[in-house]
């Protein structure tokens, strides 16, 4: 019999409570770690993948402690940035950690969008590039993580504005416009759910994937890996 997956949760916030529900509603065996729990290596060692959710700030006093119980991390935490020799820490210490800034698994489409409008300039002789992101009242960072993603993937100069309304979980618009016409890209949760089903998706490719190399990888490279695959093979079946 296939041993059962074992999460450890760090945070049970906005995003780590969807995750939560959807380990509770899949009956995944699970242990919550937040400032009434905190996490040690003796009360993680016995888990197979850790997710996180907390604060960016709050993760990075944990990150030396994970590291060294050589569990397998998902990272969704915001406003981090690892440094330069990390994955080369990782790969030293033998373990994976998946990390991103949007788990939403649809955010991958929207990445082969914008790879596709960044070859505008080449039918367009001019044109500019407009970012609005909308976020709850809550959040820290400005721009938004995800905002800044898409920038690095247009690879392109864009204008980003951002709004801070209720409890908004995330809309971003990337726009194209030239003399004439105007295109644009949106992408809205409407539910943090997408969040928690991204997490659970890269925690279980983390334990059933055997050939993913120690080091850190990014979360939008093993989508669109997978979803490769399934193309080729589809390909072939044909």
């Amino acid at each position: 019999m296939n041993k059962a997956m074992k999460i450890a949760l760090l945070g049970k916030g906005k995003t780590g409570g969807k995750v939560l529900e959807l380990l509770l509603e899949s009956r995944i065996q699970h242990t919550v770690f937040d400032s009434g729990n905190p996490p040690t290596k003796e009360n993680l060692i016995n888990h197979d993948i850790i997710i996180s959710f907390l604060p960016g700030e709050a993760f990075k006093n944990y990150i030396s402690l994970i590291v060294e119980t050589k569990i397998p991390v998902i990272c969704g935490s915001t406003g981090i940035k690892f440094s330069e020799n990390f994955n080369a820490e990782l790969i030293a210490n033998n373990v994976t950690w998946i990390y991103a800034t949007n788990f939403s698994l649809g955010m991958n489409l929207v990445y082969e969008m914008i790879k596709v409008m960044s070859n505008a300039s080449k039918i367009f002789p001019s044109l500019t590039y407009s970012l609005h992101e909308i976020h709850h009242t809550k959040k820290l960072d400005s721009p938004s993580g995800t905002a800044l993603s898409w920038m690095s993937w247009l690879n392109h100069d864009v204008t980003i504005t951002s709004e801070r309304i209720g409890d908004v979980p995330g809309i971003h618009e990337l726009s194209l416009l030239t003399s004439s016409e105007k295109i644009s890209i949106r992408h809205e949760a409407l539910d943090r759910k997408i969040f928690a089903e991204g997490a659970l998706y890269a925690a279980k490719k983390l334990f059933t994937d055997k050939t993913l190399l120690p080091g850190l990888h990014l979360f939008q490279n093993i989508v669109l890996d997978d979803l490769h695959k399934k193309e080729k093979k589809n390909d072939g079946d044909k």
